[in-house]
């Protein structure tokens, strides 16, 4: 079985080396010429053309930005559509739209192509180490049989529902992120400005109730200052959109969820939209008039 992988961005490049490791035969594409050749010397294959990466493969897997990405990559001109042979799976774990994954299934299904959407949760450091959550819509039979295939990168592979479900599933994953992350925030903030060490309040709540992979993943990240991006602002606020367009189209209020996406565009407003999520602190921060840092080691 040949594996065809475009996008090999910040989730894409590990989750790709990850098959590669695995002994899967690999053919990448990505605009970024130096990610190519990361892959290519570990053994991977490219081609010229998605056409061509279509043609050679049995199932293709994208990794891309968002909606209008997707679409192109698969039903644009010169897409995967074009090159790929009745019979060919996409597995898209890209997290986009529910409606734009449904879109793309039924005019792959024209052409005997089946589409998997299969977003992901963990951010970069999980996909390295190749254990995130893989939520997938699609046909059942198909998502057996590439069952494996998606483990290789992931701890969890669940089949959520028909087409589109594994994008529900994604963003309410990042209804549930994004409170978090805020209420870590929110407490850490009150710790610091009430004068007790916001190490040892983690260290105290973190083995009850309050206690979350969240927390655990970013609370470290607020006290020390570090934001490089295992998941950026931007790309948060991306899903989010997605999530209000689609809680409005089946008439669910989120008053939370629209909460957090302000803060987020605050944060991107203030020129912190490239780093990670976890830098929603930054708003309670300047609120509050205090920073959280470390005061035991």
């Amino acid at each position: 079985m040949k594996v065809g992988f475009i996008g090999l961005g910040i989730m894409g490049k590990p989750m790709a080396k990850n098959l590669v490791k695995a002994g899967h035969k690999l053919v990448v594409l990505d605009l970024n010429k130096e990610s190519v050749d990361e892959l290519i010397g570990m053994g991977a294959e490219t081609a010229p053309s998605k056409v061509e990466l279509a043609s050679q493969c049995d199932v293709i897997i994208t990794m891309l930005p968002n909606s209008p990405q997707v679409k192109e990559v698969v039903l644009g001109e010169g897409g995967v559509i074009e090159g790929a042979k009745p019979g060919t799976v996409v597995i898209d774990m890209s997290s986009i739209a529910p409606l734009a994954s449904r879109e793309i299934y039924a005019e792959l299904e024209k052409k005997g192509i089946h589409l998997l959407d299969a977003p992901v949760s963990g951010g970069e450091p999980k996909a390295i180490e190749g254990t995130l959550a893989v939520m997938v819509g699609g046909n059942k039979e198909i998502f057996d049989k590439y069952y494996d295939l998606l483990m290789v990168m992931a701890s969890s592979v669940v089949y959520v529902g028909e087409s589109g479900a594994g994008n529900v599933a994604k963003l309410c994953n990042q209804v549930v992120v994004a409170l978090n992350i805020s209420a870590v925030s929110e407490a850490l903030v009150l710790a610091k400005k009430a004068g007790v060490d916001p190490e040892l309040v983690y260290q105290a709540i973190r083995g009850g109730l309050a206690g979350s992979t969240v927390m655990d993943a970013k609370a470290p990240m607020m006290m020390d200052r570090n934001f490089k991006p295992g998941f950026r602002i931007d790309l948060h606020i991306k899903d989010l959109n997605n999530v209000i367009d689609t809680s409005h189209g089946v008439g669910v209020p989120l008053p939370l969820t629209a909460q957090v996406m302000e803060i987020m565009q605050a944060i991107k407003v203030d020129g912190s939209g490239v780093e990670d999520h976890s830098s929603i602190v930054k708003y309670y921060e300047k609120l509050a008039n205090i920073q959280v840092t470390r005061e035991s080691k």
